[in-house]
């Protein structure tokens, strides 16, 4: 019998009966996740909304034998990589996600009722939380329809691809300091528009020894090219300042709709880059049966360390209704002796 057979058969949870894991998310932390549970012969379903952070991207980066691959290629190879094993790919989004709290008597040690924005619920014993983050751009006219293209933000992820290039930094607080000097790396023709950040001596002197051009006028907009892509930035005064790839440092904030419920602990990401999930080993949360993996809990994660991430929570949720069975069935045979 095949793989793909024998798993199906084994691991799939009827419709309407209760799964071991509910995935929120399918990226690479999420499919990664599903993929090890799946494998573990759990009942595992992903719930996606199809909407990945690095979905304008040409390619992921960075990742050992995958370098180059088109994001939707990649996650469409690991959703097919799920299913061979049983696992279940549900395209929607999450409405609710409520704990049990003993109101609702699910089968067995259920803990979770998770809500589709058409109406489906899912009922289940553990939730892997990896819906990713939220990349909230500065208001600046003509900036957003560049990004992941001509607006990059991550110097590992697409610093290869621009380099060479006249590049701008569009300072948003401390954290771009570094950013720019990362960049810089990447090319001998980089400009820093301060944008009322704040820039001291020091940093006005490493940034001159490097040969980094600073601008203190403040930015009017972005200037788009006839081709659509970026002719340069336009300043208060009337002046233009020629670039072709511009980077920001965004605020990244963690996915967190629907899952209100919950009520699951975050933390402030350093620079006052925004907020994610606050998680321990392997992701657990403070939340019993909640783990998290990925970029909602780790924002400088890239794809192999979310995939990574979510393979390490997906052993450890196993390994939880691994005790839970066996505690279970313990509980079962005393019951059994007790009557005899």
């Amino acid at each position: 019998m095949s793989v793909t057979t024998a798993a199906t058969r084994t691991h799939q949870a009827p419709p309407g009966r209760t799964v071991d894991v509910v995935v929120i998310g399918g990226g690479a932390a999420g499919l990664n996740g599903a993929l090890m549970l799946a494998r573990s012969r759990r009942s595992v379903v992903v719930i996606d909304s199809g909407t990945p952070r690095n979905a304008p991207a040409e390619g992921v980066h960075g990742l050992l034998g995958l370098d180059g691959t088109p994001p939707a290629e990649l996650y469409g190879k690991g959703r097919e990589e799920v299913r061979r094993y049983g696992g279940s790919i549900v395209d929607g989004e999450v409405t609710s996600a409520v704990p049990a709290d003993g109101t609702e008597a699910f089968e067995g040690d259920a803990r979770f009722t998770v809500t589709l924005a058409d109406g489906r619920t899912l009922t289940a014993r553990r939730l892997l939380v990896a819906t990713g983050l939220r990349d909230e751009l500065p208001g600046i006219p003509g900036l957003a329809e560049h990004w992941g293209r001509g607006l990059v933000h991550c110097p590992y992820c697409h610093g290869w691809e621009v380099r060479d290039e006249a590049i701008g930094v569009l300072a948003t607080g401390p954290a771009s300091l570094h950013q720019a000097l990362l960049f810089r790396q990447l090319t001998d023709d980089l400009v820093y528009f301060v944008r009322g950040t704040e820039l001291d001596e020091d940093a006005r002197a490493r940034f001159a020894a490097r040969g980094i051009r600073v601008v203190d006028t403040p930015v009017e907009a972005v200037v788009r090219d006839s081709d659509g892509s970026v002719a340069g930035v336009r300043l208060a005064d009337g002046s233009t300042v020629a670039r072709g790839v511009l980077s920001v440092v965004t605020i990244m904030r963690a996915r967190s709709e629907g899952l209100e419920d919950l009520r699951l602990p975050t933390q402030e990401l350093p620079h006052a880059m925004g907020r994610c999930f606050a998680a321990g080993m392997a992701g657990q949360t403070e939340v019993p049966g909640v783990w998290v993996a990925g970029n909602a809990t780790d924002a400088s994660a890239q794809v192999g360390a979310s995939a990574a991430a979510g393979a390490l929570a997906g052993a450890h949720i196993n390994a939880d209704l691994a005790t839970a069975d066996t505690d279970a069935a313990v509980a079962s045979a005393r019951a059994e002796r007790a009557t005899v």
